[in-house]
């Protein structure tokens, strides 16, 4: 995985309209449904990987995986290994990642109050 190095002034790194931000990569990374899912699944628990994989519906192992990996790399999820055979493995939200799941509940929110008037729109367009 190739991160960007950005030289520029933090305020340039933050922008999301700079195709060359760092925000747009960090962006890029985390505005995906399994990344929200996953987000939302861990709230303020420890999930084991199982668990996490039955608390999102639909997601498949590799998925799973891979957006575990790109979460813990950003710094959003904490992965600990206990030294048990088999090895069990948890997953918990760091501090940036439970900041995020304030905002991805912002959302889950804004869906729950614009649904009507967004199944209503899509009605009409389809029309």
């Amino acid at each position: 995985m190739v991160t960007k190095q950005y030289d520029g002034t933090p305020e340039e790194a933050a922008d999301l309209r700079r195709a060359d931000s760092l925000a747009r990569e960090i962006f890029a990374d985390i505005a995906n449904k399994w990344a929200l899912l996953i987000i939302d699944a861990l709230g303020e628990r420890t999930l084991r990987f199982g668990e996490l994989r039955d608390g999102v519906e639909g997601v498949s192992h590799k998925m799973l995986t891979q957006n575990l990996r790109m979460l813990e790399r950003n710094g959003l999820v904490d992965r600990k290994v206990h030294p048990t055979v088999p090895p069990r493995v948890e997953y918990t939200l760091t501090e940036p990642g439970r900041a995020l799941r304030a905002t991805v509940d912002a959302m889950c929110d804004w869906t729950h109050r614009y649904l009507g008037a967004i199944e209503d729109s899509r009605t009409r367009f389809d029309a």
